[in-house]
């Protein structure tokens, strides 16, 4: 595929589980050339995994950017990120 789509991932799932599926779906992306649109609460492990990331709140998007920008900025680290 081209595309992943991938919802949740760690939903529910142990945290050795949840890394390894990351680190999988890492190597897949950059190995394979997979691109993936990813729906997770765990805000910072998606923005650790992605490139670019889009936050909703009600179904809004109310803040978009570099994941790197996203992970720095002040207000979302606080709201979002919980540090």
């Amino acid at each position: 595929p081209r595309l992943m789509l991938l919802d949740e991932p760690s939903f529910g799932l142990a945290p050795l589980i949840v890394q390894e599926i990351f680190h999988i779906m890492r190597r897949i992306n950059t190995e394979e050339g997979v691109s993936m649109l990813l729906v997770e609460q765990n805000a910072t492990l998606a923005l650790e995994l992605s490139s670019t990331g889009y936050v909703l709140e009600t179904g809004r998007v109310v803040m978009a950017g570099s994941s790197s920008d996203l992970k720095n900025d002040e207000g979302i680290r606080k709201s979002y990120l919980g540090y």
